[in-house]
């Protein structure tokens, strides 16, 4: 096999085939006699054929089978592990019934199966949460029963035993409440909100310390139902719901915990108005059995059904020991409506995901994310991407690692006798829209203050990484100790150190190729970093016995790369940290080189710095790349500021037919609009796709439009945010 052959066959960007091919060709390629003058030339970037935009990552539809829930109202639904998916209680909408059943779903074998449960059962409730707890318990609070007495207790559900136990709880409960917010942080349950007797709107929070089983005082938040509540940074943040004009509201709201002794200490038992009120002692009366009754789901409830409504009156609430919050948005280009679909919020990654699905009336569905560092709304995709129109969403839910998240929903045309029941789940795996999950996204916060190391304090990297930058690309004789050189084509950063390469190894020609200066790397952290060339060096290559390697990418951005594997890290820094530039080729070469963690990192940051500068790059080397995705949220980008992006000097270095493929990115009703034109409709600023109904898309000052058949467009909205 000549040389030629081989790294055609070895980069195609295929990684077994690679591989395969490696260990085929270890034997008759060059050995030690090589001139060690000699580098190893891998190829550059493959082309891409093109793709149609069925290509790209559409979420999969799982049918269920089994004993399928009816289409039960503020039930619990929550994802546990292992494959499975828990529910419990709710009220089913065609008969009336309030549950208590556990339900369990295995994603693997699509069985719903009705678990059968023992211990202190609860009653029936609806409007409770469920939050999953050490890894194998469901932590149950509050609620409302079929008489609509609002409910305190707290109930623990053991997955491996099917067991329920009830704590003994001390401190001042908190009023009994329905649809309220739960979130688990640091071993405290904190409750925030909620609806109470006479359908009033709580506006407080507390929390229960699961160490001591304590509650904490009652302090005064925000009044809402049906909202989201996570922990982040410090803060406790609510966003959504219903306030107390009983309006659905777009405005986030957090509260500071840190250095505040209210939220930071354990609470202890028996301290001032901490006095013991156990739960067992708040019940009202005897348990009382309830009448079996079979509802939509064709099971009947559990007899021993018992409720705990809170006897308590009602506090005044205390001022909240830290510092209180909100921002109002007005409008974004990217800000879904909260008025219309029906909407479901997650937090991961130090993101908010808002799905916005379909809904009775036709809308528009979409992903979007709210970044919490900088309060900014970015649109991760369409509905047409996501949904089905023909599917009615009802529940969601996702993994403690926050990278895939579940819907659970119905198609209302296949109802049975009116009945509608949990048949559908709709998987998505978020990191195919650039999130990184909650582990990776600490590891790789460029804010964290975490120190760098001992030996580098001031280092804008963490751990050993702050430590191996200092060796990277360092001559030998300085001491780094650095035995491998990696030369690249030259680029604007390195006009000066280019050279020409006119002895290869191999049969490749030896015609004169310009190279770049070198690049003194170790090979001990490429064996350790890079699997290919962990393949290639056990194949005793080229590259084994010269201790030189050539990547025809451009310089900047294999000098990107390689800095990478030394730091686990693509965040700008002033230290060598990558451009978005390099960032977008780092991506192609992590495609060639089946680097799944790499091209995840660079598809988040690529997708929330996408700018008019970078943007024809990023679309043209996320095609190369086959991120379809990313490709299509660039070009959309691009569309939208077609006139500025056609200016960049990244839009007139693409390659022709990149240019050409790009210009046909819209429809081909797409049509050119002036920007006085565009004054005149009072269209400026309106984003490509966006609006309602038959809107017409506008792109910019001098943008390209879609015109629909009907309709005008409505006056745009001033962008802007109140800060409170």
């Amino acid at each position: 096999m000549n040389q030629n052959n081989l790294s055609a066959s070895l980069f195609a960007g295929n990684s077994s085939s690679a591989q395969t091919a490696l260990a085929s060709a270890a034997s008759a390629r060059t050995s030690p006699n090589s001139s060690a003058n000699n580098t190893f030339l891998m190829t550059a970037s493959p082309v891409r054929p093109r793709k149609s935009s069925s290509d790209g990552y559409k979420p999969k539809i799982i049918t269920t089978i089994g004993a399928k829930p009816a289409c039960l109202v503020n039930a619990s639904v929550t994802f546990v592990g292992k494959d499975q998916i828990y529910a419990f209680g709710g009220f089913d909408q065609y008969t009336d019934e309030v549950y208590n059943h556990v339900l369990r779903l295995n994603l693997v074998t699509r069985q719903w199966n009705l678990v059968d449960n023992y211990g202190d059962i609860p009653g029936v409730r609806m409007g409770h949460t469920a939050n999953f707890w050490r890894g194998d318990k469901l932590l149950v609070f509050g609620g409302e029963n079929e008489h609509r007495q609002h409910l305190n207790d707290v109930i623990i559900f053991d997955l491996k035993t099917a067991h329920w136990t009830q704590p003994e709880l001390h401190g001042p409960a908190p009023r009994g409440r329905a649809r309220h917010s739960a979130v688990i942080h640091d071993e405290k349950l904190y409750i925030s909100g909620g609806q109470t007797g006479h359908d009033s709107v709580l506006d407080d929070i507390c929390f229960l310390d699961l160490k001591t089983w304590t509650w904490s005082r009652t302090w005064k938040f925000v009044p809402r139902y049906d909202h989201s509540s996570w922990v982040w940074n410090g803060r406790v943040w609510i966003f959504g719901g219903i306030n107390e004009e009983m309006e659905r509201n777009n405005e986030i709201w957090w509260l500071d915990l840190r250095g505040s002794p209210g939220f930071e200490n354990v609470m202890t038992y028996g301290t001032n108005d901490r006095q013991l009120v156990s739960s067992r002692y708040r019940t009202l009366g005897n348990s009382t059995t309830q009448q079996p009754a079979t509802g939509s789901t064709g099971y009947s409830a559990n007899s021993s059904a018992q409720s705990y409504p809170s006897a308590l009156s009602a506090r005044p609430a205390y001022p909240a020991p830290g510092s209180i919050s909100s921002l109002k948005f007005h409008s974004s280009p990217n800000l879904p409506s909260q008025t219309l679909g029906a909407h479901f919020h997650v937090f991961t990654s130090g993101c908010m995901l808002d799905f916005v699905t379909p809904a009775e009336l036709s809308c528009e569905t979409s992903l979007s994310v709210l970044e919490l560092d900088t309060l900014r709304w970015q649109r991760l995709a369409e509905g047409k991407d996501l949904f089905d129109p023909s599917f009615r969403w009802h529940y969601c839910t996702m993994n403690p690692e926050g990278t895939h998240a579940w819907l659970l929903g119905t198609v209302p045309e296949s109802s049975v006798d009116g009945n509608e029941f949990l048949s559908d789940v709709l998987s998505i795996d978020l990191s195919k829209y650039g999130i990184l999950g909650n582990e990776l996204a600490v590891a790789s916060d460029p804010n964290s203050k975490i120190p760098a190391s001992d030996a580098n304090i001031v280092s804008p990297l963490t751990g050993i990484g702050a430590d191996l930058s200092t060796t990277f690309d360092q001559p030998p004789e300085s001491g780094s100790g650095a035995d491998l050189i990696i030369t690249a084509i030259p680029d604007d950063l390195d006009l000066e150190g280019a050279t020409a390469n006119g002895s290869t190894s191999g049969s490749i020609s030896s015609t004169s190729t310009p190279v770049s200066r070198p690049i003194h790397v170790h090979k001990f952290i490429l064996l350790a970093r890079w699997p290919h060339f962990r393949r290639l060096w056990s194949a005793q290559m080229a590259e084994y016995h010269t201790k030189k390697m050539h990547i025809p990418e451009p310089y900047s951005t294999v000098r990107a790369f390689l800095f990478y594997l030394y730091t686990d890290n693509i965040a700008a820094n002033p230290q060598n940290g990558p451009t978005l530039n390099d960032v977008a080729g780092m991506l192609v070469m992590a495609n060639i080189y089946d680097m799944p963690r790499l091209r995840l990192l660079c598809r988040n940051r690529l997708s929330r710095e996408l700018d008019i500068e970078h943007a024809a790059v990023i679309w043209e080397r996320a095609g190369t790349a086959s991120e379809e995705w990313l490709r299509r949220r660039a070009a959309n980008f691009c569309m939208q500021h077609w006139g500025r992006v056609s200016r960049t000097e990244g839009f007139r270095l693409l390659p022709h037919d990149s240019l050409i493929e790009l210009c046909q990115e819209p429809d081909v009703d797409a049509r050119v609009v002036a920007g006085d034109e565009l004054e005149i409709m009072n269209m400026l600023g309106r984003p490509y796709g966006g609006g309602n109904g038959n809107r017409k898309r506008s792109l910019g000052s001098a943008g390209i439009a879609t015109v629909d058949e009907e309709g005008e467009d409505d006056l745009a909205e001033d962008d802007g945010m109140d800060v409170n």
